[in-house]
């Protein structure tokens, strides 16, 4: 095994049993994609979100989390994408993971069981220490607003 690969434990809940577990498609992929755990087909409408489980929980190592990402082909065909993008999952939450998905395409859109809906990304971070001061250091661009920088 990869030193540099995080274990990540997973449970599969009851309602995703026989759904196959979060997968890398490539060996370069970036995102393990992520089915669906729904009992029957779920409609998503035009302007609608709704949450859809995966059937798993999982335990990630201290300082990692999962990002949860749209897919890009069900964004760019579908007008599917994750609403909160990226879904931050944190480190202690044993929870279900679910995706909430929104549908900003003109026509329904149909989930069922089985179906990849979004993508995670296992990473790293770290925590800030913040600090109150009564002055910033200055830069060439300074408090200038979005769009400020010049760059195209």
């Amino acid at each position: 095994m990869n030193s540099n690969k995080p274990n990540i434990n997973i449970m599969r809940l009851p309602h995703g049993e026989g759904l196959e577990l979060p997968f890398y498609a490539t060996s370069h992929a970036a995102g393990a994609d992520l089915r669906a755990a729904v009992d029957e087909d779920i409609t998503i409408e035009p302007g609608e979100r709704r949450l859809i489980k995966t059937g798993f929980a999982m335990a990630l190592p201290d300082n990692y989390e999962a990002q949860i990402r749209p897919r890009s082909g069900l964004a760019l065909k579908q007008g599917i994408t994750v609403l909160n993008t990226p879904g931050t999952i944190d480190a202690d939450y044993r929870g279900e993971i679910g995706v909430i998905l929104i549908n900003l395409g003109d026509q329904p859109f149909t989930i069922s069981r089985g179906d990849r809906i979004a993508q995670m990304i296992i990473a790293p971070f770290v925590q800030a220490d913040f600090h109150a001061v009564t002055e910033l250091s200055d830069t060439a661009r300074g408090s200038g607003g979005f769009g400020s920088s010049g760059k195209r």
